[in-house]
C-alpha cells in the first residue's frame, strides 16, 4: 500500500485541520518518540455525529446528550481523529503538547504527551473498527515513522497500556495482530 499521508512542517497531509485550543509547548528539549492509540466515540457508542470535533475545540453541544453534561468543563484534545470512513482530521500540530494521555508512564517515562502523538480511533473498547480506519492508520503511522524516527514498531502503544489504573482503549475490538502485519507488509 503506498503511503498516502505525509508530514509537512509538522501537520499531517492531506488530513483536515481543525485546531483545538487544547495543547501546550512540549518541553524542551524532546524528540516525539511514542505513538499512542485511542478511541472515543460521542454521543458513547454511536458514530458520525461530529461531536468528537466540537469536544476537541470546546464547543460540545451539552444539551444533546445526557452523557455530555459529565464532560461538558473537560478540555482534552489529540493530534489525530481516524473517522469510521478513514477519513483523517489534525487538531494540533505534532511539535505541540496535546492533552490526550493524562496521567501515564511507558517504558520508565511519565506524562506521555510531553513525547507522544496520540491518534484517536472513533469507536469503542467493543466494537470492530472498519477497514478504512486501519488502512489510514498504517498509512498515518508511516508517515510519523518517517518525520519521526523515534517512534519505531516497539514504539507503538495503546492507552490502556500507559495508563492501565484509569483507562481500557482502544481496548479488545482493536485488532494489534492486523494492524502489526499491516505496518510490517508495507513500507
Amino acid at each position: 500500500m503506498p503511503n498516502r499521508f505525509t508530514v509537512i512542517e509538522h501537520r499531517l497531509q492531506p488530513a483536515r485541520q481543525a485546531a483545538s485550543p487544547n495543547f501546550n509547548l512540549r518541553p524542551q528539549p524532546v524528540e516525539v518518540s511514542l505513538l499512542v492509540i485511542h478511541n472515543i466515540s460521542l454521543p458513547p457508542g454511536r458514530f458520525g455525529y461530529g461531536h468528537i470535533e466540537l469536544f476537541f475545540q470546546n464547543r460540545l453541544p451539552v444539551a444533546a446528550d445526557p452523557f455530555y453534561r459529565e464532560i461538558a468543563d473537560l478540555q482534552v484534545s489529540s493530534h489525530l481523529l481516524i473517522e469510521r470512513t478513514g477519513d483523517v482530521v489534525q487538531f494540533v500540530d505534532f511539535d505541540k503538547r496535546a492533552w490526550h494521555a493524562g496521567a501515564s508512564c511507558f517504558d520508565g517515562r511519565e506524562n506521555c504527551n510531553d513525547f507522544a502523538v496520540g491518534i484517536e480511533l472513533e469507536g469503542t473498547d467493543t466494537l470492530p473498527y472498519t477497514d478504512a480506519q486501519y488502512k489510514s492508520l498504517v498509512s498515518v503511522t508511516h508517515a510519523l515513522q518517517q518525520a519521526y524516527p523515534a517512534i519505531t514498531d516497539t514504539r507503538i502503544t495503546g492507552h490502556s497500556d500507559i495508563a492501565p489504573q484509569r483507562k481500557t482503549d482502544p481496548g479488545p475490538a482493536f485488532d494489534w495482530l492486523r494492524y502489526r502485519q499491516a505496518l510490517s507488509a508495507s513500507p
